[in-house]
């Protein structure tokens, strides 16, 4: 019975809106709108074509590291034979930057001490004497229980390479 009440109120409705037929208002708004005059748009701009920046400085010091001291350059010294050996395979902590490394402590196994290091990444990683660690080819070559000493292999500027003393000192929280 519902249905047949809907279908009644919508025709009655549609009946309603179709008896008055005088829609001259509407009419006459419709042809005032097309005698407007037309719009103009402006042509899609051109663009000159994207040409990337090619960085060709990659293999020079870093401009946010800090600077080599002369003191250092002349203790180590520029020698023929320094040179990375780029042929090895690059371990883990190589793919770090030296700043971003913290020495956090140190483990002793067989008489041999391996210091903890944290990479900035939530990662902690055993290293010794003769790894390897930061993106400059440094190698740990002395190992106490407060420090490591790391010799890095650095672009002298000219084409050479220089090695460079760097250390990584255990950084102790305090407890106050």
């Amino acid at each position: 019975m519902s249905r047949h009440l809907t279908l009644a109120a919508a025709l009655l409705a549609l009946a309603g809106c179709s008896l008055n037929d005088d829609h001259s208002d509407l009419r006459q708004h419709m042809a005032a709108v097309k005698h407007k005059p037309k719009g103009h748009i402006d042509p899609i701009p051109t663009f000159t074509p994207y040409s990337p920046y090619v960085y060709s400085a990659a293999a020079l010091r870093s401009p946010f590291a800090r600077p080599v001291l002369e003191s250092e350059q002349r203790l180590v010294g520029r020698r023929v034979d320094v040179a990375p050996d780029l042929n090895r395979q690059p371990e883990l902590l190589e793919r770090y930057p030296f700043d971003a490394l913290k020495m956090v402590g140190t483990l002793s196994r067989g008489g041999q001490l391996w210091a903890l290091i944290d990479d900035g990444d939530g990662g902690i990683h055993r290293i010794t004497v003769g790894n390897h660690l930061g993106k400059n080819h440094g190698r740990v070559v002395d190992a106490t229980k407060s420090k490591l000493d790391v010799l890095e292999i650095v672009p002298d500027g000219t084409g050479g390479w220089i090695e460079r003393p760097r250390a990584l000192t255990l950084e102790e929280k305090d407890n106050n």
